[in-house]
């Protein structure tokens, strides 16, 4: 006589799993109740809409063991909709090109007045200027400007955009901005003393710039009224807390997409 174990006797016969199928449209099933075969048409409000071969179509709900496959009882259920890529942006704004190989350097180029204005342009816009295949290059002051505009060379395809900082009327940048007359160059600016107060003042963690009397460089003036040290520790301090166009003011960010969209517009 056969011997059956505790466990065996308590556990009964064991159901078999009804697998789950995605429903997707075209997939021919029938409804066993009313021996109804068709094909999956989609599925809306908990039913399954199938059409025969006849082109009639009936619904039915969904629910376990609901439908037969090939046979089979299965369970249809709602196809699972793939999630939409996530769009990554740049610190610009603009999408970010995935496995970006940055372009062979156009010969147009883009000028600002120092380093620092060129570090806090490749921060924002450094991915977009990749894209494109643009350089930014150092002026070291707008005093020079007409000397190397006529050393550049501009022509179709070699334009120059030139970023000026206090470019406001009556300014000394405003007098030399003026003497450019070369449709192949555009100077645009911004009416902030220097490039440091073109960044949010929240962003740097104060209230307001401070106002620097005149005869006082204005980056010493700066760092020695809110305690930064040396200007390389302010600058520090400054590029550190921008992270995006958001910690920028407006005119600036204007200024700077205004220039690229013109070194990279097509020759005529």
């Amino acid at each position: 006589m056969r011997s059956h174990s505790y466990d065996d006797v308590l556990s009964g016969p064991r159901k078999r799993k009804i697998p789950e199928v995605p429903a997707e449209p075209g997939l021919v099933v029938e409804d066993p109740a009313s021996g109804f075969c068709g094909a999956v048409v989609k599925i809306e409000y908990g039913n399954a809409v199938l059409e025969d071969g006849k082109g009639r179509r009936r619904v039915f709900p969904l629910g376990p063991a609901a439908f037969l496959l090939e046979g089979k009882p299965v369970t249809l259920v709602p196809v699972r909709k793939a999630a939409a890529p996530v769009k990554q942006v740049s610190a610009s704004g603009s999408v970010k090109v995935q496995g970006l190989q940055a372009r062979v350097a156009r010969d147009s180029r883009i000028w600002v007045e120092g380093k620092h204005d060129a570090e806090l342009v490749e921060r924002v816009w450094g991915h977009d200027l990749r894209v494109e295949g643009v350089v930014v290059e150092p002026l070291d002051g707008v005093d020079v400007l007409a000397g190397k505009i006529a050393e550049f060379g501009t022509g179709p395809g070699r334009r120059l955009g030139v970023l000026v900082d206090h470019l406001v009327k009556g300014s000394k940048e405003s007098r030399l901005v003026a003497q450019v007359r070369d449709e192949q160059v555009l100077v645009t600016g911004h009416p902030y003393v220097d490039i440091w107060q073109a960044v949010k003042p929240a962003a740097v963690g104060i209230r307001a710039w401070p106002e620097i009397p005149r005869g006082t460089e204005w980056k010493v003036g700066i760092c020695e009224a809110l305690g930064w040290g040396e200007t390389y520790e302010g600058w520090q301090r400054v590029l550190a807390a921008v992270s995006s166009f958001r910690d920028l003011e407006t005119p600036v960010i204007s200024a700077v997409e205004r220039l690229i969209d013109f070194v990279t517009e097509p020759s005529e």
